[in-house]
């Protein structure tokens, strides 16, 4: 492929991007906007597809089971990703071709996280009738979050508060004033009130890292009223949207109604994207669903297909397809993500997730350990589409992965781990005799890509050639088909033979 030079607007610099080259941070300059039905950035048209990272702020750690200090019997345990963590997940992202991104919702307290040991974005007023405080180190991840994606140019969606309760959405924050869930769709009620003070909490936040509020940050593309806000009323869309728009006039705002298209919503300019999710359980997991939705809106607005998924990779392909062909007098989709992804953790190997359909969160850039949930097959058919909306005949190759990250080994025929490298499919691992070498390969085509990986009780790798004592020095490269790393640090280890 040829290299590529990318302009950024509004900025006298420009970064060339090859494809035989790890890409680099391209900072983004401009906003998208929206022209009718379609997305645009600058004169351009702005269309995306993806595998939905909704956890890019918080995570979901399922290698630790469920809270059983939870008596709703749902809890979970959650956890701030690292530094290394959230910029290894964007870059992957950004590097495998995806161009924008929609995360999960805030998370709201509930009276079970001390004793499950979590934290969540919004904590309890202060006051019985005051507002909702914003949990500080929460918001600071959210900073690095918004900061990486501006480095990477990778456009971010992001929703406000969950219909649902398992993460901690509108029943939590109506329990802060002692009404119902449901007082989250009334306007009059004090759920509404703190919902809308969350809103300008939030938009209005000065991020720590940039130094930008983030209503000035072309980072963030869209806010979503929330996820899958099944009781949205055409009052509470319209109140909403338009105080959105009074705080951030220069991003776009997403309807977050689910299951339905608001008719008022199609004529209210404080809207820009009208969104739907789709799943078997709701029975419009199909392509037929992205047609009746194009008719419905209309041209009037842009659409989006913020989830779908869980469905035989066939099947997933037929809707991407879809999406990124079928257009009613003109008007396409203008971004669909498949649910979801999980990125590398730190201690090794990769987050997971399992779905109550049996289906498995995926891992790029797809791995063959993964094959009972056509992982690379879902990677692939994504990969498709993104390269069709670019134009291209062809899916380009992905960047050579950086350096992995070595970490202190305490016996290396029990455990030799590493965070692996953005987008590598493969590992060499070396043993020397001294930090110089001669280096000696010890194995070839380490995978750190499998589902349920247990970072307490599973070894990535063990050298179990390894029969000589003394001072032993390893090293890892990490590979992918546009070929090698350069080699990680270097990590020396004493060690006695029995």
């Amino acid at each position: 492929m040829k290299n590529i030079v990318k302009t950024v607007r509004a900025s006298a610099w420009f970064v060339l991007v090859s494809g035989c080259m790890g890409a680099q941070p391209i900072m983004t300059q401009s906003f998208i906007t929206r022209d009718g039905h379609r997305l645009m950035d600058g004169d351009q048209e702005f269309r995306f597809a993806g595998i939905h990272a909704p956890e890019l702020h918080r995570i979901e750690d399922d290698s630790k089971g469920a809270c059983p200090n939870d008596p709703r019997g749902w809890g979970q345990y959650f956890k701030w990703p690292s530094a290394l963590e959230q910029e290894s997940w964007i870059q992957s992202l950004a590097d495998s071709g995806h161009k924008a991104m929609r995360v999960y919702v805030l998370s709201v307290a509930s009276p079970f996280d001390a004793a499950c040991g979590r934290e969540t974005h919004i904590l309890p007023p202060t006051s019985p009738d005051g507002m909702p405080v914003l949990n500080k180190q929460a918001f600071i991840i959210y900073d690095r979050m918004i900061s990486l994606a501006g480095d990477y140019n990778l456009r971010l969606i992001l929703p406000f508060i969950d219909h649902w309760h398992w993460w901690g959405g509108r029943e939590q924050l109506a329990a802060f004033y002692g009404e119902s869930a449901d007082d989250f769709y009334r306007t009059g009620s004090k759920t509404y009130a703190a919902y809308l003070n969350i809103i300008e909490q939030v938009v209005t936040r000065k991020n720590t890292i940039t130094g930008s509020y983030y209503y000035d940050d072309p980072a963030i593309m869209a806010w979503e009223t929330g996820n899958e806000l099944k009781g949205s009323t055409a009052e509470f869309v319209r109140k909403t949207a338009a105080h959105i728009k009074s705080l951030a006039p220069s991003q776009l705002v997403v309807d977050g109604t689910y299951l339905k298209i608001i008719p008022e919503s199609l004529e209210d300019p404080n809207i820009d994207i009208i969104s739907n999710h789709f799943y078997t359980v709701n029975n419009n997991n199909n392509p037929e669903q992205i047609k009746s939705n194009l008719a419905s809106i209309a041209e009037k607005k842009a659409y989006l297909v913020g989830e779908y998924g869980l469905l035989p990779s066939e099947g997933m392909r037929d809707i991407m397809q879809t999406a990124v062909h079928y257009e009613h007098n003109g008007a396409k989709t203008s971004g669909i993500f498949v649910w979801g992804f999980r990125g590398h953790r730190e201690e090794g190997g990769f987050y997971w997730h399992k779905e109550y359909t049996g289906h498995y969160s995926y891992h790029l850039p797809g791995f063959a350990d993964n094959d009972n949930n056509e992982e690379r097959a879902v990677v692939a058919l994504v990969r498709e589409a993104q390269a069709q909306m670019a134009g291209l005949s062809e899916i380009p190759p992905l960047p050579k992965p950086k350096a992995p990250l070595l970490h202190a080994i305490a016996n290396p025929k029990q455990d030799i781990r590493w965070m692996g490298a953005a987008l590598a499919s493969h590992y060499r691992v070396e043993r020397a005799p001294s930090e110089v070498g001669p280096w000696l390969a010890i194995a070839d085509s380490v995978s750190d890509g499998r589902n349920e990986f247990n970072p307490d009780t599973d070894s990535l790798f063990s050298d179990a050639q390894l029969s000589e004592s003394g001072t032993w020095y390893y090293r890892v490269i990490a590979m992918n088909e546009s070929g090698e790393s350069p080699p990680s640090n270097v990590v020396s280890v004493e060690y006695v033979h029995p």
